[in-house]
């Protein structure tokens, strides 16, 4: 247990938490040098590679010397946020990551409030000196500054910093000193944080704090064993968080080195690791001693804010391109995501309906994604923020927001984010000549935000936000300015229709598109919806005129992404999501019933 050492790595989202773990796994010789892995091995999943961000925590162990590390590479993202609570009651300390341009962040300074409160040692790694416009020391003392607000201890404000480049594989303990590997940090690792505490000889107790599922062996739970012994097959208590007591017997018992999972035959106080058995396994459980079972204390997990609703695409194309289409297929892969995501809840709502709560649009979003690229299809709701009723006041979540923006485009954000029910709390002048701008606001405020900031500071904008807390609802649901084109006809695009109705707004669909009666095809240039016809084709005569029949110019359309359609829409449309394309509908495909209902509402 001396030799053993628990950490987390945490940061901001991008700041180059899995590039350090990857250097650390290589340089201490963990991962087998004749493989080749790519870079960020420890983005295992498709969707973290392609956007360059971790979405699920993730463990691996290392060996330095005599000493053997466990760390934990935690998601950055503010949606993401319920992993990194569960994950840093594991660890006896933790590696803060922050940029050396960007500073301190929103995600920063939610885990690093976490850290603190949880008593954890941090070693703070200001990563990416080699940025041309790096400030380190500007960073440590922000970090200062954030430590002292927070309330940290002595020992927590006595911290050690190392300066690091993690993709060029080099960190040092002085700005002067040479560029040679990432021995700082393991030293650091060794030398400042605590060997976990814990009897080995005590009654066992072990805590599992994330899930996983292998469809031979069912339910596996990482967890970490705060006292005594475990044996694989041994006899056990699971006790469950509400006090039910489960008897049962761990099946499989699994160690952690570099990227493997190795079964091995016992392991003891301060280890992780991952045991199979019990099909009720939970993340919060507690794991026992059969003939002296004591409960752990249960883990807290962060409450959803944003749900939507998920239901069975029942469109005109309905079928064509997806091969999972019934509602029994979609309840099936839904609740097997409950197995392993609890930071997402799901309920049925009625025949092919669910609600699916999660802590924000990007996570709810990655489920789609998901989903669609298993040959899956469905539509989706309008996001909308959890009311929460406590002593009949109504409560909704806010939201703490940070803007980096350049100087030029800074009133335009803060007058669209006034309107929104913002209110600015900071504005600093950053060096590199932009503004950086920190807001209180409401979650629902930001809702459908995002695309019209990037639009708003072209593209150079960087928008961050981080659930604050839950407060009385004061504010309206934000409504579209424009409103939007749909189609009246059944049929395939032409070019000849779009090029007409170019003039009206921007185009979503391209010639050869299918269409149908219902779909939005585009957004008006004004703000009432538009009936239109995208099937038109010209009407052909025999006489021909010289000039008149030109060829047609078309304007690229608007590419929908998943999380630009779901920022788009309004109460009254869906994202209908297949396989291969994404549309935008209205919720009510006749028009006759489309009014009628606008009319009761």
């Amino acid at each position: 247990m001396k030799n053993i050492r628990n950490i987390a790595v945490i940061a901001h989202v991008d700041h180059g938490k899995t590039t350090l773990v990857d250097e650390l796994l290589k340089q201490s010789h963990t991962l087998d040098a004749r493989k080749e892995f790519g870079e960020r091995v420890m983005d295992s999943n498709d969707l973290e590679r392609e956007r360059g961000i971790t979405i699920l925590s993730k463990n691996t162990a290392i060996r330095w010397g005599d000493f053997r590390i466990n760390i934990i590479d935690t998601p950055g993202h503010s949606d993401f946020g319920g992993e990194v609570e569960r994950v840093l009651k594991m660890v006896d300390g933790v590696l803060l990551l922050v940029d050396a341009q960007e500073g301190v962040m929103p995600q920063t300074k939610f885990v690093v409030k976490k850290a603190l409160s949880l008593g954890l040692k941090p070693i703070l790694v200001v990563n990416k000196i080699d940025k041309p416009a790096a400030e380190p020391d500007r960073v440590v003392d922000e970090v200062f500054d954030l430590f002292v607000s927070m309330g940290a201890n002595e020992d927590q404000l006595d911290f050690p910093i190392i300066y690091a480049a993690a993709k060029e594989g080099y960190a040092k303990w002085e700005l002067e000193d040479d560029n040679n590997d990432m021995t700082p940090v393991f030293e650091a690792i060794t030398k400042y944080i605590p060997a976990p505490a814990g009897d080995e000889n005590a009654p066992l107790q072990m805590q599992v704090f994330t899930l996983d599922y292998d469809n031979y062996v069912g339910r596996i739970g990482i967890a970490r064993i705060f006292n005594g012994k475990v044996k694989k097959g041994e006899e056990v208590t699971l006790v469950k968080a509400n006090g039910e007591k489960i008897n049962g017997r761990i099946t499989k018992l699994m160690g952690f080195l570099g990227l493997e999972r190795m079964e091995i035959e016992e392991a003891k106080a301060g280890d992780i690791v991952a045991v199979a058995g019990f099909e009720a396994l939970n993340v919060g459980d507690t794991i026992a001693d059969k003939n002296n079972p004591i409960p752990l204390d249960a883990l807290h997990i962060e409450e959803p804010t944003i749900s939507v609703i998920l239901s069975v695409n029942d469109s005109p194309l309905a079928g064509t391109e997806g091969k999972n289409v019934t509602a029994p297929k979609l309840r099936d892969r839904l609740f097997k995501e409950m197995q392993t995501n609890i930071a997402m809840k799901i309920e049925e709502l009625g025949e092919g309906k669910f609600k699916v709560s999660g802590r924000g649009e990007l996570q709810i979003a990655i489920l789609a994604e998901n989903l669609r690229r298993e040959d899956f299809e469905f539509s989706l709701s309008r996001p909308e923020v959890i009311i929460k009723v406590e002593n009949g006041v109504k409560l909704e979540p806010y939201e703490y927001v940070v803007v980096d923006v350049p100087d030029e485009y800074s009133g335009v954000v803060i007058e669209k984010l006034g309107t929104r029910g913002g209110v600015m709390k900071n504005m600093m002048p950053l060096s590199d000549g932009t503004t950086r701008i920190e807001f209180e606001m409401p979650a629902r405020g930001l809702i459908g935000y995002r695309g019209e900031f990037m639009t708003d500071t072209k593209g150079e904008g960087v928008l961050n936000s981080s659930f604050l807390e839950f407060r009385p609802a004061t504010t309206k649901p934000y409504k579209r300015k424009n409103g939007a084109l749909i189609s009246m006809e059944n049929g395939v695009a032409t070019g000849y229709a779009i090029f007409n109705l170019q003039e009206r707004g921007r185009m979503f669909i391209k010639p050869g598109d299918k269409v149908y009666n219902g779909m939005i095809v585009g957004e008006h240039s004004r703000g009432n919806d538009l009936e239109v016809n995208p099937i038109r084709g010209k009407n052909l005569t025999n006489v021909r005129a010289s000039g008149s029949d030109e060829a047609i110019k078309l304007v690229p359309p608007v590419e929908m992404t998943l999380e630009k359609a779901l920022e788009w829409i309004e109460d009254d449309e869906l994202v209908e999501v297949t396989p291969k394309s994404i549309r935008v509908r209205k919720k009510y495909l006749d028009p006759t019933e489309r009014k009628r209902m606008s009319r009761r509402k």
